[in-house]
């Protein structure tokens, strides 16, 4: 069992069921799944973009991305409906705390001048949002292979019925909101 997954079930679950008085087990919040997205305007003109973006997420997240197309053709941007415009990860169960762990543990730190993610993130349900400007803070990325700087999405969907209740959730698993 992995380490977050543990600490998920001995400290997590007793202090929220303490700070918020849940009378039963299912109330408890838990995180749900992980999505990892990475948008390429730029793959409409070079389809290598996206070729080293997915073998880029791969690494990063273990699993093989799914390649998003466009739903929409938009004239101003020379993008056709179904043109693939970027990829995604959604993570779940053990994979999943792996990666919040790898995120919380190794990633958070490596980030230049970092003081702290931002606490307003928040959807007003419970699910966080956050974001890198470039995929080069994981460590599974090799620098000589980069190409390109890319940036991506990483979205924490909850199973929290308010912002209070997701930000205790996350803040207990470790993560390092901002004061």
């Amino acid at each position: 069992m992995g380490l977050f997954k543990e600490k998920y079930q001995q400290e997590v679950v007793p202090a929220m069921r303490k700070r918020f008085a849940y009378k039963n087990v299912m109330e408890i919040p838990k995180i749900e799944k992980v999505v990892v997205n990475m948008g390429l305007g730029e793959a409409v003109q070079n389809v290598k973009i996206l070729e080293s973006a997915v073998t880029e997420m791969a690494a990063i997240t273990g699993r093989k991305p799914v390649i998003t197309k466009a739903r929409k053709s938009i004239a101003q941007f020379k993008l056709r409906e179904g043109m693939p415009i970027g990829c995604m990860v959604t993570l779940r169960r053990d994979t999943m705390y792996e990666f919040l762990e790898r995120l919380v543990t190794v990633t958070l730190p490596r980030v230049r001048d970092f003081k702290g993610i931002s606490s307003k993130a928040f959807d007003g349900r419970g699910n966080y949002s956050l974001g890198f400007r470039d995929q080069i803070v994981f460590p599974e990325i090799d620098l000589e292979n980069v190409d390109k700087i890319k940036g991506m999405n990483i979205a924490i969907v909850t199973s929290a019925k308010n912002d209070e209740e997701g930000r205790e959730l996350l803040t207990l698993f470790g993560f390092p909101f901002r004061k």
